[in-house]
């Protein structure tokens, strides 16, 4: 039975071992420590995850997304489609680059972006969709990928928190125009900070490598305005030692969900689509009463819990019009979502006792009032 004061399960817990360290202090002793040989080698091997396709590692995932905005060359007067259910990041990349974003609801299922919600949105000024594989689940990027095509608009998949995530067998980062992956240490795997652009486009690999690099190939050489958004070797050596590890912890967080979907009846938990495979970088449930008391409750109990995204990003201060109002948005299932998810630990360090904990606590906290 859960006890009144166990010990505490954190929500997340970033995994530092002895191989990343080792690969750390191995980087800092030879002196190669800004895009050097770790980088191009972090890249190279990204890219087996991703069907092998060119990848810019970069210093964030945000700057993973600012920088390929700025590659495709979007700015004032673009819109760019994207779920307001998501990060702040996602939009905030789109003002960076002086676009505006259009928000637009999210399926209730996945969390992700309504594929019909995108195909309404679709205006004159549109040069851009922005899907975010949130929580770990797929967008549904078939249906995505036909509305771009029909309407000649990128695709800049928002994948920060997908790493190893697949549809139909195509992983993502791979289906559209480039996909952004972060590195912070609460994800999937990481690199203590960083991020990767992803793309099948050659030129544009090579553009997004002149951004990252105040604009130059060779050194004082500059060939357009860029950035020093540049990637340490110390970064990607981290990086290369979990993205060894990355297969392994994914299917043991699949595995955790897939205990929690079992036991779990006091709450609802997270579906998943047909073809999709879910990697759990958050196990989002929904409760169906008082919120603020069933995670007071399971807080109590010692379990981790947290709520992403409490406020969506159109009702953010950033994003009000001029009269401080969220807009003409209206995005209900995005609204339902931010009053209700909670999200559990469901990382690989979890222990059987741990899950078993967890799921009770669930249980227990999904009746409280």
């Amino acid at each position: 039975m859960v006890g009144p004061h166990p010990e505490f399960i954190p929500p997340a817990r970033p995994i530092i071992g002895e191989a990343e360290i080792e690969a750390a202090v191995r980087v800092l002793r030879s002196g190669r420590v800004v895009q050097g040989p770790e980088v191009a080698a972090f890249e190279e091997e990204f890219g087996d995850l991703v069907a092998g396709r060119h990848c810019v590692a970069v210093n964030s995932g945000t700057s993973a997304l600012q920088l390929t905005l700025m590659a495709l060359g979007f700015g004032p007067g673009d819109e760019v489609i994207v779920p307001s259910f998501s990060f702040a990041a996602s939009a905030n990349a789109v003002r960076l680059v002086g676009a505006e974003p259009v928000f637009v609801d999210i399926e209730p299922g996945s969390f992700c972006v309504d594929p019909q919600a995108v195909a309404a949105a679709v205006t004159p000024r549109t040069v851009a969709i922005m899907p975010v594989h949130l929580y770990g689940h797929p967008a549904a990027m078939d249906q995505i990928m036909a509305i771009a095509e029909r309407h000649d608009l990128a695709v800049v998949e928002d994948a920060a928190q997908a790493h190893g995530a697949t549809l139909n067998g195509t992983p993502v980062g791979a289906f559209g125009t480039a996909g952004c992956f972060s590195f912070y240490p609460t994800k999937n795997m990481h690199a203590l900070e960083g991020g990767m652009v992803t793309t099948a486009d050659a030129e544009l690999a090579r553009t997004l490598r002149l951004l990252r690099n105040q604009g130059m190939e060779q050194r004082y050489a500059n060939e357009i305005v860029g950035a020093n958004m540049r990637m340490t070797d110390v970064a990607a050596a981290i990086g290369r030692v979990q993205l060894t590890q990355l297969a392994e912890w994914t299917e043991q967080r699949r595995a955790n969900a897939k205990f929690l979907d079992s036991k779990i009846t006091g709450m609802v938990t997270p579906p998943v689509a047909d073809a999709a495979k879910h990697v759990y970088h958050q196990y989002t449930v929904r409760v169906q009463g008082n919120r603020d008391a069933a995670m007071a409750r399971l807080t109590e109990l010692g379990i981790g819990n947290a709520v992403y995204y409490p406020t969506p990003i159109h009702r953010l201060k950033p994003y009000l019009d001029a009269d401080g109002k969220p807009g003409p948005w209206d995005l209900p299932e995005t609204e339902r979502a931010a009053a209700e998810v909670v999200s559990l630990p469901v990382h690989p360090s979890l222990s059987p006792a741990d899950l078993e904990r967890i799921a009770e606590g669930a249980n227990l906290a999904g009746g409280a009032r």
